[in-house]
């Protein structure tokens, strides 16, 4: 029977030193250097490796959620930060880019933004 130690999950970008100034500093998350690359430590002890490959290919799907209390307040702060939110053709978004599932009752409220290297993260207001 399978029974592993642990798990995680992992992603590639295309410059580690711009990751570690996006994650670190913009982000504000805790990471350490690990095999080549960083490991994020999120909440609940999770952690995500994140490592340099030079023929990296942006995801084209939303690869890592941040649950957040308030949308407004964390949309903000990001912004305030220098995070542009991404606006997608035929997603019923408001001005900011959030599209605000709660009020119409098709899921949470979100929004998109993307690290350096082009992948694709929200923040999500359940």
């Amino acid at each position: 029977m399978f029974k592993p130690k642990m798990a995680f999950s992992g992603f590639s970008v295309d410059d580690i030193k711009k990751a570690k100034e996006f994650y670190g500093k913009t982000l504000a998350l805790t990471f350490t250097d690990d095999m080549g690359g960083i490991r994020l430590q999120l909440l609940n002890d999770s952690e995500v490796w994140v490592y340099e490959k030079d023929d990296h290919t942006p995801a084209i799907y939303t690869m890592l959620n941040f649950i957040v209390d308030d949308i407004d307040d964390a949309l903000n702060e990001l912004v305030q930060s220098g995070v542009r939110f991404e606006f997608y053709s035929g997603m019923p978004q408001d001005e900011k880019g959030v599209m605000r599932g709660k009020s119409k009752n098709m899921g949470p409220n979100i929004a998109w933004f993307k690290d350096p290297a082009g992948n694709i993260l929200s923040i999500l207001e359940v």
